[in-house]
């Protein structure tokens, strides 16, 4: 497969998407999902729209957020979040995404994250550079945690599951007094797509939407960072975590999360 042919020809299909997505800002929401999760008609209809467009131009298939579609487990398959940052973008917010990203046998191979409000458009594939806006941008350099923001994930302190709210409260405590600065966009691939670009130092997801992350994942590892597990592990679309940083930064961080200590003892 021609990657950067690929590249160019979802480039289009996303930037045809802007228009709706733009258009449709302050959406109501359509679709209940688990919890207090939900999706706007803007979601749904962008969906379809770029697996139409997608399916057509390079013939692989598509997994998307709200439609589900291509099994992960294709040779070749495109993974698509038609607005990361529901929450941002029904309430009015800028910070909001469409992400793509194309798996080779479940290794994020490209992605393509565009900020159709902020004016901002990455692009890579596999080896780099990442591309913004047209421009090539220099590989990331290794950076310290003292002077590097981290992106943090979806909080709350009631959180259940693999990564309680006990967790999630220790992990803040101590990254406050070791980083710069903690940012929570919540938009897990906008968090991925500034590590990519040295905006951020680094960034912490509790969450295993692969959507959420096979675009930032290729993305950060086509600028030269880091992304695994909050284990250490590597990542892959099967993963419940992602932890993904510039070098340097990458082990202060696996060091920071191994003396907080293993989420189960919260």
């Amino acid at each position: 497969m021609d990657l950067d042919a690929l590249v160019e020809k979802a480039s289009a299909i996303l930037d045809a998407a802007a228009t709706p997505f733009v258009a449709g800002h302050r959406a109501d929401s359509a679709v209940s999902k688990r919890g207090d999760d939900f999706a706007t008609k803007v979601d749904l209809a962008i969906e379809r729209q770029v697996v139409d467009a997608l399916v057509s131009a390079t013939g692989i298939p598509v997994h998307g957020e709200e439609f589900g579609g291509a099994d992960l487990d294709l040779p070749w398959v495109w993974v698509l979040d038609p607005v990361d940052g529901t929450f941002n973008y029904a309430a009015g917010s800028p910070m909001a995404a469409i992400l793509l990203g194309l798996l080779h046998d479940g290794k994020p191979v490209a992605g393509l994250t565009w900020l159709p409000f902020m004016n901002e458009r990455y692009a890579a594939v596999l080896g780099g550079p990442v591309v913004k806006n047209g421009v090539p941008q220099p590989p990331l350099a290794e950076a310290d945690l003292n002077h590097a923001i981290i992106g943090v994930g979806t909080f709350n302190a009631d959180s259940r599951g693999r990564f309680s709210g006990r967790y999630r409260v220790a992990v803040l405590e101590e990254l406050s007094r070791v980083s710069s600065r903690m940012r929570m966009h919540g938009a897990t691939g906008i968090d991925l797509a500034y590590v990519a670009d040295g905006v951020l130092g680094g960034s912490i997801s509790f969450g295993d939407h692969v959507w959420d992350h096979a675009a930032g994942v290729a993305l950060v590892r086509a600028a030269g960072g880091i992304v695994t597990t909050l284990d250490g592990d590597e990542w892959t679309p099967e993963s419940r975590s992602a932890l993904a940083a510039a070098p340097g930064v990458h082990d202060q961080l696996l060091e920071m999360l191994r003396g907080v200590g293993h989420p189960d003892e919260y």
